[in-house]
């Protein structure tokens, strides 16, 4: 979340940065005003406590001396009772404070192009041109069921519309895909393995900036430990660290982890309905840094780096995009999207998401580190990105590899983890 140091001294730069997100954000002055009075309530309470003590002290001199001490009594009764009332106004407003903070979100970076929506995101380069054909193209889904390595009508009947049956050598695509993806990052890319639990709490989705924003996308399971289906493997993966404080000569620490993901998809009625495009239940393999502040966006583009060159030994075509203020993350300050290119759409599709968030998941975290035994705390900043989303490379190899005659060329560095090199 935001410092709240940093809201109470620059507020009319946070709102003007808040802003660029295009939402109403002129609560922060709420939240000043309210903070206000939450410090000047707790002053109140430690002059009142001062003098409560020294009443007390007066009393048991009255009594000694044997004068009346009622009056004495009755101030120290007075002091107390506005004590009460004054800690029960700072409860009051500490939680009002924080729930306004937990939905408030990340300030974009400043130099990120300002913009309503993605329709505004600045492209930065291409990898490849886009996949020309000779013959009349078809969609991943239609390729899928024609060659039986898709079944989504089984799946709807097993499950509901939005999953899917991986049959045969899609299977075998899907797990060969995982393995490559861990294989490469782990190996020449220097992150560490990691298979965290599908299952994360509550504290784990409110510190990462999942809730309570995107309390209603969540899979919540009937368990009266406050259990969810985990959403992505940057809840689990960043969950890790929470509440420590890490060591400075580990930094930056680097995780590739892998997890199936589930989303409700409850704002995409009627979008991308057809093929496994947007699903419920999907396989993901992600990045994730905790790093210095000073060091984070350098960090950030290695990550990139790292993430692109999946496509990359794949040979598929795709553009990178910085995202603006209005196609921002929740969490991030600054985010670059990876988009390949879709043939059967003749467009460019979202394949990954590499973010910078700083500070802001690791204040809600409490995730810090100490530069020396001497040196104050201080909060990491956290990075994450896709590395890539499992499903959405196989309908960049199904669509960008297909044949005339309906078969699928596999790509060369995946043939020795499919045993073949044609999926017909």
């Amino acid at each position: 979340m935001l410092d709240i140091k940093l809201i109470r001294e620059e507020t009319d730069r946070v709102y003007e940065l808040l802003s660029r997100r295009n939402g109403d954000y002129s609560y922060i002055y709420d939240i000043v005003n309210k903070d206000k009075t939450r410090r000047e309530a707790i002053q109140n309470v430690e002059a009142l406590k001062a003098k409560k003590n020294e009443a007390s002290k007066m009393f048991g001199a009255y009594k000694k001396e044997g004068k009346d001490p009622s009056s004495i009594q009755a101030s120290v009764q007075k002091y107390a009772s506005e004590i009460v009332e004054l800690d029960s106004l700072v409860t009051k407003l500490d939680a009002e404070i924080k729930d306004m903070l937990l939905m408030t979100p990340n300030l974009p970076n400043e130099n990120i192009a300002i913009g309503k929506d993605d329709s505004q995101n600045r492209e930065l380069y291409k990898y490849l041109e886009p996949t020309r054909f000779s013959f009349p193209i078809k969609p991943h889904y239609d390729l899928g069921e024609k060659l039986d390595i898709l079944d989504f009508n089984r799946a709807a009947k097993i499950s509901a519309s939005r999953f899917v049956v991986y049959k045969g050598l899609g299977a075998r695509l899907e797990r060969s895909l995982i393995m490559y993806m861990m294989d490469l990052h782990a190996t020449e890319h220097g992150y560490r393995e990691i298979m965290p639990p599908y299952i994360v709490n509550e504290a784990s989705m409110y510190a990462t900036g999942q809730f309570p924003k995107f309390k209603d996308e969540a899979f919540k399971l009937y368990d009266d430990r406050n259990l969810y289906l985990n959403p992505t493997a940057e809840v689990p993966t960043i969950n890790l660290h929470r509440d420590e404080v890490l060591d400075v000569n580990s930094l930056p620490i680097k995780y590739v982890s892998y997890t199936t993901a589930f989303r409700q998809e409850a704002g995409s009625a009627g979008r991308d309905v057809r093929g496994i495009l947007r699903q419920h239940q999907f396989n993901k393999v992600e990045l994730i840094k905790f790093t210095k502040p000073e060091e984070s966006y350098i960090e950030l583009d290695k990550m990139l780096a790292d993430s692109e060159s999946v496509l990359q030994k794949l040979a598929i075509p795709y553009h990178v995009v910085e995202l603006c203020t209005g196609d921002l993350g929740f969490a991030m300050r600054k985010t670059y999207d990876i988009e390949v290119w879709i043939p059967s759409e003749n467009k460019y599709r979202e394949i990954g998401s590499i973010s910078n968030a700083e500070d802001y998941q690791a204040r809600r975290a409490n995730i810090k580190f100490r530069r020396s035994q001497d040196a104050k705390l201080e909060y990491v900043h956290t990075l994450n990105g896709s590395g890539l989303a499992v499903g959405r490379t196989v309908i960049a190899i199904m669509e960008n590899y297909q044949q005339e005659d309906g078969s699928i060329i596999v790509p060369t560095v995946l043939q020795p983890y499919m045993g073949v090199a044609v999926i017909r």
